[in-house]
Parts: C-alpha cells; structure tokens; sequence
C-alpha cells in the first residue's frame, strides 16, 4: 500500500523540507530520495535505523551515511507531510530545531482540524 507524501508549505508559502532537500549535495540528496521513496512505500511500518519516532506524533527520517534527518508527521488516510530537515552534527537534536519542527507540526494539525491539509 502507498502512502501520499506532502511538503508541508507555511501560510507564507514556504516549504521548509522541499528547500531543505534541494539544498543537499547529491550524494545526500540521492540517499534521501531512497529513504523517501522507501517511507512512501511502508510508511508507518518503516522502522530504525531509517525511521525513528520522536514523540507526541513526530518522526524522523534518518540517512545514516550522511547524518540528514528529515522531520515528519502522519495525518490520516493514509498521509505523511514533510516538515523541514536538518543535517545532525551530533548525537541529539538541537532544542531550537525542535521547538521550531514541534510548531511546523502544530501548525499542520491545526490545518487539519480546519479542513486543509
């Protein structure tokens, strides 16, 4: 079964993780593209060391060879919306990467209550 994957894009229009991934040097955008295509395809069942949950509802998806984590939510009917991604220099989250995720996150439920996305 598929899953439908969405850049989330801010009411200022801006898509975080889609600007995120275009940035990155081929080899990593490749390896993402991979791990993407991979999360489509098993979505919640895909499991560490690709995929790890971060609590309350947020994910990451984890490029083990160059250290890119791309942050993710699951709404339902089977969607999984793209936050923004970082590219980790050590081992935990920096807590202003998290705050600044955790809203993208807030902002896309509230959407969804509304009927959006």
């Amino acid at each position: 079964m598929t899953w439908n994957l969405a850049f989330y894009q801010t009411p200022r229009g801006e898509r975080p993780a889609a600007a995120f991934v275009e940035q990155l040097p081929e080899p990593a955008r490749a390896e993402v593209a991979a791990l993407l295509a991979a999360l489509r395809e098993r979505g919640n069942l895909l499991r560490p060391p690709h995929s790890k949950a971060l609590g309350d509802g947020l994910f990451e998806l984890r490029s083990v060879k160059h250290a890119v984590r791309v942050f993710y939510m699951f709404l339902p009917g089977q969607q999984i919306v793209l936050l923004d991604g970082i590219v980790k220099k050590r081992d935990d989250i920096p807590a202003t990467v998290l705050r600044r995720i955790r809203l993208l996150q807030s902002e896309v439920m509230a959407a969804n209550r509304k009927g959006g996305r």
